[in-house]
């Protein structure tokens, strides 16, 4: 597959009818496919103008405060360009303007990945300072982030990734897991007890085919009352319970603190003290301070991190030639910030 260089290439782009999905695969990522048409436009004006070879420092801000995530992504893009560039860690904090990273070279060199590598770094960073609140939130309690579903699974492990730097301890797409460097958590969905019609019979099953070490977490809402129900399943389990999920859905009202006080009571009056409590549902940072409170023990948080809206990022040209330009309205040359670390030469 060629990189795009010119608009005289989108001719040889051709869609297959055979094609599965719509995403982009890495090598149209990595040859252009997916950036915005006019960068196209501009390198065929600069190389009329014999200016496409012209060197370069292009820097990138963000427009409001957040968690860095998507660069490692961005220099495997970047990576073979002959570029120089310099970066922000991942799992850094920013504030609006701070320059997140610096790129120099000649332009037709990385032009036509404008689009992409801001994209790149928009919506990670966007998920990650979600999944940051939350562990703000969530103090020394763990927290697991469930929220594939809510996005196509292309950009799923993306998604899931940028919440591990955020500070998810956990986190359930298979992939995202093996990408963090971590295995994937997750026990058992609603659909297992749906379909054997009874939670005790899942759970005896769930414990016997289980490996030893692995935590045994059982939801207890499906068909009963949740106090009862995760008794029955601890006295079955005897012993190698290790928690209890709440997921009690918005039509019953919810997991509420109530129900975290009553059943932290009545799984200690029964001896299950060892017996955790894991809540999901629809979490923001708000709920969970307060079913801390009320006894919760660890949480699962989707669409909160999920839907998170995308860090606007910004790159200008500052130095061309070397001589110092802006836009109108910005300051010419370069913005220094501390966090800023060589990267490649």
């Amino acid at each position: 597959m060629k990189q795009l260089e010119s608009i005289k290439d989108l001719k040889d782009i051709q869609i297959s009818n055979e094609r599965l999905m719509h995403s982009a695969t890495h090598d149209e990522i990595i040859n252009g496919h997916t950036t915005d048409v006019y960068f196209l436009r501009t390198l065929d004006i600069l190389e009329e103008l014999n200016l496409a070879d012209c060197e370069v420092v292009a820097e990138i801000f963000p427009r409001k405060h957040g968690m860095l995530a998507g660069v490692n992504e961005v220099i495997n893009l970047l990576k073979g360009r002959n570029l120089e560039i310099w970066a922000v860690d991942e799992g850094e904090t920013f504030e609006p303007k701070d320059t997140i990273m610096r790129i120099k070279g000649k332009y037709k060199d990385f032009a036509i990945f404008e689009t992409t590598l801001l994209g790149m770094m928009a919506s990670a960073s966007g998920w990650a300072t979600a999944s940051s609140i939350i562990k703000e939130a969530c103090g020394d309690k763990f927290f697991l982030c469930f929220g594939a579903r809510h996005v196509h699974p292309a950009v799923a492990p993306v998604m899931e990734r940028a919440a591990i730097i955020g500070g998810a301890g956990g986190v359930s797409c298979i992939l995202a897991a093996k990408l963090g460097g971590i295995q994937p958590s997750g026990t058992v969905p609603h659909s297992a007890m749906l379909v054997a019609g009874d939670t005790v019979k899942v759970a005896e099953t769930y414990d016997k085919i289980s490996d030893p070490s692995h935590n045994r977490i059982v939801l207890v809402d499906t068909f009963k009352d949740e106090v009862e129900e995760a008794i029955r399943v601890a006295k079955a389990l005897n012993g190698n319970l290790y928690g209890v999920r709440l997921d009690t859905p918005s039509e019953r009202g919810g997991v509420t603190p109530g129900l975290v006080k009553e059943l932290r009571a009545k799984l200690d009056l029964e001896g299950f003290n060892q017996v955790k409590i894991f809540v999901s549902g629809g979490l923001t940072p708000e709920k969970i301070k307060i079913l801390i409170e009320a006894g919760a023990d660890s949480f699962g948080v989707g669409s909160f991190i999920s839907a998170a809206s995308p860090i606007d990022m910004t790159m200008d040209l500052k130095m061309i030639a070397g001589k110092a330009v802006a836009k109108r309205g910005r300051i010419p040359g370069l913005v220094n910030n501390p966090k800023l670390k060589k990267i490649t030469e």
